[in-house]
């Protein structure tokens, strides 16, 4: 902290103030939580008097200094806002009235946003370790020194320090903007790329006659003969567009069962069903997972290489296109959709030249590859941003913004 700035108690700048009434059952209160990281109150519920316990509540006025006392080695410090006035609290949030004519109540709200205020406030800084007994007690919090400049200084701080926040969320809004776009352009793309319009010059076919199409292994069933175990995708590991290898479990067949389920490279794999979003979903299977096989929830499609590209067909599968075709032919209950082999068997398909399917895929692919660039570069650069705040904050603090 700046040392030229005089340290003063809390006690000289706060009064406890308790409003507290009776709670009655026909009124209804908005009764108002802490967030941690002094992000400010928030309406935690709205409920009716007769379904709160308590006999009391506290009620809340705009520019209270509130506290949770459970949760002030969260951070749970703010200072009430227009939306807060009128609301109320139960009685482990202790408030405090800001003397205005020397504390700006930004001021107060943007100091307690520094990790190291709450350690001090609990006396971790000396070497105690937090926990949820962690109660602060108004005495305690009261008896805090704190650095007051002139309140003149107070609020060019809190200005300065909102201005560069500010410059932040613009940077980061910007990055979130830039993701969007190009994923917008992504998915403008394969719209067109498989289109009716974009492929009305080229024969379309049903699924049927382009690959072979299996169900996979129904679990539970009654084995006889010899059985091996192996490793099988389940409609989980299935995602749109990837697989999820995180949770892989394995399945008992019959020996002579391997070779009509096993999955070879380049074979497509297909939900069918369940919730809206596993429709149809797929992804082309390289061999991740050596002696693999599939549930009989998953549809796998071997397609002739020299024909088709596996990645331009699932993509076409499960482009707007695709989509459109099985929502119209599933089966339909509440929340819920399947197709079966005959639905999917349907299904039509255009069929571009291989070189042409191959320079749709590499166009879409170069947009993945630059949206998943770009996504990382957001990250990296949402994280940098972030760590900007502390050290704005421990600046602004110390007199050097």
């Amino acid at each position: 902290m700046n040392k030229k700035w005089p340290i003063v108690p809390l006690k000289k700048v706060l009064k406890p103030v308790s409003r507290p009434e009776p709670v009655d059952p026909e009124k209804t209160y908005h009764i108002l939580g802490a967030h941690w990281y002094a992000q400010g109150l928030y309406t935690k519920y709205i409920i009716k008097g007769a379904q709160i316990q308590a006999k009391k509540l506290y009620k809340i006025e705009k520019g209270d200094f509130v506290y949770n006392r459970l949760f002030a080695w969260k951070g749970s410090f703010s200072v009430a806002v227009d939306e807060n006035d009128g609301c109320y609290v139960s009685n482990e949030f202790p408030s405090f009235a800001i003397d205005n004519d020397i504390l700006y109540s930004k001021y107060l709200w943007k100091l307690f946003s520094l990790d190291s205020i709450w350690d001090e406030a609990l006396g971790l800084s000396t070497g105690g370790t937090p926990t949820s007994r962690n109660r602060l007690k108004e005495e305690k919090l009261l008896a805090m020194n704190i650095p007051l400049p002139p309140l003149e200084e107070q609020r060019r701080i809190v200005a300065r320090i909102e201005e560069l926040v500010a410059r932040i969320e613009e940077a980061q809004e910007l990055r979130r903007r830039g993701v969007e776009e190009m994923d917008a352009l992504k998915s403008s793309a394969k719209s067109v790329f498989f289109s009716k319009e974009f492929n009305k010059q080229w024969p379309i076919m049903a699924l049927s006659d382009i690959a072979d199409i299996r169900a996979g292994a129904t679990l539970g069933r009654s084995l006889c003969g010899p059985t091996i175990k192996l490793p099988y995708l389940r409609v989980a590991n299935v995602q749109d567009g990837y697989l999820d290898l995180g949770s892989i479990k394995e399945i008992e067949i019959l020996e002579s069962e391997q070779e009509k389920w096993q999955l070879q490279d380049g074979d497509i794999l297909l939900t069918e069903g369940g919730d809206w979003d596993k429709l149809g979903r797929g992804v082309v299977w390289h061999s991740e997972i050596k002696m693999c096989i599939h549930q009989n929830h998953i549809f796998r499609l071997r397609v002739n290489p020299n024909e088709f590209d596996p990645e331009y067909l699932c993509s076409l599968i499960g482009s707007a296109y695709g989509k459109d075709y099985f929502r119209a032919a599933s089966k339909q209950t509440t929340n819920l959709a399947s197709i079966n082999q005959r639905q999917l068997k349907a299904f039509k398909a255009f069929k571009p030249p291989l070189e042409e399917q191959r320079r749709i895929i590499a166009y879409v692919d170069a947009l993945q590859s630059n949206l998943d660039a770009l996504k990382r570069h957001q990250a990296e650069t949402a994280n940098k941003l972030d760590a900007l705040m502390p050290s704005i904050l421990n600046k602004a603090f110390s007199g050097e913004l």
